[in-house]
């Protein structure tokens, strides 16, 4: 029915679509086509049903209707449309943060069995930097005091959240003069989804500025917090090699996936599985043990932390459960696909949810708090050890051997490679060993050959000696074409390859998961304010070649922001209003030293990101 090799860049996938296909299994590929043609006015972000006096439409022809009935325009619509996707996305990296707090608090208070503070030397740094003194306390006082501190910044209180205080002072001051500084993390959200109400704010730059504020909400707030509780809870990521692809589920294993993007539920599930009564358990049941694999985000927390290996991305989820090895997915929340149960009833795979906020048709519900989630996981883990005996030998199938990938660069273990300060880096930026800094982000999406704009965006970004920072399901497709470990320096340039043979690393490092592009601002930042300059002055960019989530837009927003130029793979819902689109393309450079590219072809990407840093370094007097 298809040619699968334009669905995916990797022949082990192909393989298991055509599986699939074989079997009678709709994946997200047969979806799609369903879906086609797309809405064009939602395409163009021309569609609006904000109130019931709609739906209504703006005809990009000029042949129709010019406005809706309350009488917004195409601009209106169009920017009522993006700021509530970034609000969305906003909140939902937030609310990850926020569950980690409060964690965090009731680690403190005792109440969290099972937990505990893994990184005391960052849970005392953090919380000097929100002033909290720790002279004579014991850790656990420190912890519930920040605790308390970090709840703050989700509300109203504050004139700004404390992670600004990391900005070099030229960009706060503008982002002061914009009247972008967010204030509250909770606070932005609400206030968003207030001015995109029908008759408040009918102003598209008005309306695109609170939308950065939201964003910078998320990117200074909601995600920078879940790093750092992630952090001190779990403790920081160091480098470790682990491995990628369907070839780290084991047939002779129960395999059990964790999916989604919260550590809390897989930080318990891993204890469960190495204890050695289940293992005995599985065991008794024919099976070798138990093999612990994730996918998405709360894989790249249990990766970069525990050395979990990685079974796939996000187009990776359904064709994991087509293997016919998988004895339970346990999820938590976002970027899970509510086809996943369904798919799971073709095979043996038992389906848990865990989080109150994500629940799904056709999943056993069974509910992880801090409290109780340590006695849950051992429950979940059971039955998927009983499970085993169901598994089905025809229709088993495993095409793939695993990948190796070096993974754990935290902002600590950057400083440590480099010997505790960014001078290294700065000295062989300066000279031109490494010219600049990209960071690849983001999903999949079938829009896009699964991962092929990963892929090659970064293959080309090396060979060009530019250091690549990776997150989210980026890093699955980049460690899968081998720029993930030490050998990978023999894919880049000449100045790039030299330091990472003296370093040890591989030319593109595996950051952490999605709220972890927050350590590439916190990179960012510092050396800033190392070489005391603005942000928009550095040699560096950021790319999301193949972005789908609402999440990815609060990203891009908060990145471009900060002064980074930013390449997007698709174009977002904005092509009905030309206003917004030239702002975005061209007049946000005069407003914040930045703007957003659009380029589907990730060789052509990699021109515009190659030509934007030898801008940077010219003006820097480093060409």
């Amino acid at each position: 029915m298809k040619d699968y090799k334009e669905l995916t860049i990797w022949s082990d996938a192909q393989a298991l679509i055509k599986k699939a296909e074989e079997e009678g299994v709709k994946t997200l590929w047969d979806r799609k086509k369903e879906q086609e043609p797309h809405c064009g006015y939602c395409e163009l972000g021309l569609s609006c049903r904000n109130c019931a006096m709609g739906p209504c439409r703006i005809d990009p022809f000029g042949e129709g209707p010019q406005k809706g009935i309350c009488g917004a325009d195409a601009d209106i619509i169009v920017a009522r449309n993006l700021v509530r996707m970034i609000a969305a996305g906003s909140a939902s990296h937030s609310d990850h943060g926020r569950d980690l707090v409060e964690v965090l608090y009731k680690v403190a208070k005792g109440e969290a069995s099972g937990y505990k503070i893994s990184d005391s030397e960052k849970l005392k740094r953090i919380a000097q930097e929100f002033g909290i003194s720790i002279e004579g306390k014991t850790e656990l006082e420190i912890a519930q005091e920040l605790a308390l501190e970090l709840m703050e910044e989700y509300g109203t209180k504050r004139k700004r959240l404390t992670f600004i205080n990391r900005v070099p002072q030229e960009r706060v001051e503008l982002w002061e003069k914009l009247r972008v500084i967010p204030r509250g993390i909770d606070r932005e959200v609400t206030e968003a989804m207030h001015r995109t109400h029908m008759g408040v704010d009918n102003d598209y730059i008005s309306l695109l500025l609170h939308g950065v504020r939201t964003g910078l909400s998320d990117g200074y707030g909601g995600s920078m917090i879940a790093t750092e509780v992630s952090d001190i809870i779990f403790g920081t990521p160091e480098p470790k090699i682990s491995a990628l692809n369907f070839g780290v589920l084991k047939e002779d294993q129960v395999n059990i996936l964790i999916h989604g993007h919260n550590p809390v539920v897989s930080e318990m599930i891993y204890l469960a599985a190495k204890d050695p009564e289940l293992n005995q358990l599985a065991q008794s049941l024919g099976a070798k043990g138990i093999n612990l694999a994730g996918l998405c985000c709360t894989g790249n927390e249990v990766l970069m932390r525990k050395g979990i290996p990685m079974a796939g991305n996000h187009l990776a989820t359904e064709l994991v459960i087509v293997t016919g090895v998988v004895e339970a997915m346990v999820v938590d929340y976002q970027c899970i696909m509510p086809s996943l149960s369904e798919v799971a009833k073709c095979y043996h795979t038992l389906m848990f949810s865990t989080s109150d906020k994500a629940k799904f048709p056709g999943m056993e519900h069974v509910e992880f708090t801090p409290e109780n989630a340590k006695e849950k996981a051992y429950e979940v883990v059971r039955k998927a050890i009983e499970n085993f005996k169901n598994r089905s030998s025809s229709k088993v199938f495993l095409p793939s051997k695993e990948v190796k990938s070096m993974t754990g660069f935290s902002v600590e273990a950057i400083l440590k490679a480099l010997g505790g300060s960014l001078e290294p880096l700065i000295n062989a930026i300066k000279i031109g060993k490494i010219k600049g800094a990209v960071g690849i982000v983001g999903c999949n999406n079938p829009k896009i050959k699964q991962d092929y704009g990963h892929v090659e965006l970064a293959k080309k970004l090396i060979a060009h000696d530019i250091l690549v920072l990776t997150t989210g399901c980026a890093n699955v497709a980049i460690g899968k074409a081998g720029l993930q470990i030490p050998e990978g320096k023999d894919m880049a340039g000449p100045g790039l390859k030299e330091i990472c043979a003296a370093l040890g690393i591989p030319p593109s490092l595996h950051v952490g998961s999605c709220v972890d592009n927050s350590r590439i601002l916190v990179i960012a930042c510092a050396l800033a304010k190392t070489l005391g300059v603005d942000i928009k002055d550095l040699p560096i960019a950021g790319a999301a070649p193949e972005w789908y989530s609402e999440k990815a837009v609060a990203i891009a927003f908060y990145v471009m922001a900060s002064g980074i130029f930013t390449v997007l793979g698709i174009m977002p819902p904005i092509l009905g209003s030309k206003n917004i689109v030239e702002l975005a393309t061209s007049g946000l450079e005069n407003i914040f030293g930045a703007k957003f590219a659009v380029e589907p072809d990730p060789l052509k990407a990699a021109d515009l990101i190659i030509e934007h840093i030898k801008q940077k370094r010219k003006a820097l007097g480093l060409d």
